[in-house]
């Protein structure tokens, strides 16, 4: 991922403004950053397991 270009991008679209074409990187380049931030709590969650009321491993679910 690229933060450092998302973060210039904001901080030239708060001081000036975006060209159209600089507004679609910035919509892609975020898309991509939450994409894999998502996929990466997926798999922290998916390998994350709580102790229930007897003790034993319970692995984390969706809720119900």
């Amino acid at each position: 991922m690229n933060i450092k270009r998302i973060n210039e991008l904001a901080k030239k679209s708060r001081e000036v403004g975006l060209t159209d074409e600089e507004k679609l990187e910035q919509k892609k380049l975020r898309d991509e950053y939450i994409a894999a931030f998502r996929g990466n709590l997926k798999q922290t969650l998916n390998g994350t397991y709580i102790m229930d009321e007897n003790g034993n491993k319970v692995k984390v679910g969706k809720k119900q």
